[in-house]
């Protein structure tokens, strides 16, 4: 199947050079180009994307604010989007992952991380950036600048209904670890821990692997990383 593509940036040299690579590939299409957030939102909802390739720093209606409107937005439930980012060590990153962002990838990543990127994303999996990013998401996650809703009651009541092993796999998740990764973790099979992945997400109504890990630091059952 065809990953419906979407490019989101105010620089029409950016999203062209986007367009010609992610147009190269046989799986993928580009279906829409966007310059600004709102314009963002109205073509994902009228081309149909399955994937969106969002910059954060846009006028008017930024990436963010665009995120969380396809985030909120029943009808796109299936839409991932990955940020763009100059910078990786932006605080809007980890706001883009509270937003419902699938992950995030540097613009200077090579062609190949982006095509990597726009599959994973696709896929239903977390891209947390391809250069080792789990103690910089932590990091931000320890900032109090953002609200922390650790002690909502909703959000607690559905870490209870969680099984022991499962939550030892959201606490694996919420380390950056791979599925194959954990399975040797807790001696268990890759599918096992996929199907312990799904059944968290659905219990805690995570859209995707990278809410997963929001969650897992703001419960409070991962600690950020101080070094």
């Amino acid at each position: 199947m065809t990953i419906r593509v979407l490019l989101a940036d105010d620089q029409a040299l950016l999203r062209s050079a986007f367009r010609v690579l992610v147009d190269s590939e046989p799986d993928m299409e580009v279906v829409g180009e966007a310059s600004d957030g709102a314009e963002a939102v109205r073509l994902t909802r009228e081309r149909q994307a399955d994937v969106v390739l969002m910059d954060i720093r846009m006028p008017g209606t930024d990436g963010l604010a665009a995120t969380r409107q396809i985030s909120a937005d029943p009808s796109l439930a299936d839409v991932r989007v990955v940020i763009l980012t100059t910078f990786e060590v932006d605080d809007y990153v980890v706001r883009a992952l509270r937003a419902g962002a699938s992950g995030f990838l540097g613009k200077g990543s090579e062609p190949d991380e982006l095509l990597n990127a726009i599959r994973v994303a696709a896929a239903g999996d977390a891209l947390l950036s391809p250069a080792a990013t789990k103690g910089l998401i932590a990091r931000f996650l320890a900032q109090g600048d953002a609200t922390d809703d650790a002690g909502d009651p909703a959000r607690s009541e559905r870490l209870a209904a969680l099984t022991g092993r499962e939550s030892e796999v959201l606490v694996q998740v919420g380390g950056g670890h791979s599925n194959d990764e954990i399975a040797e973790r807790l001696e268990v099979s890759p599918l096992t821990v996929k199907t312990h992945v799904n059944r968290a997400m659905a219990k805690l109504g995570a859209r995707d692997r990278a809410q997963l890990v929001v969650i897992a630091y703001e419960s409070g059952l991962v600690r950020p990383r101080t070094d």
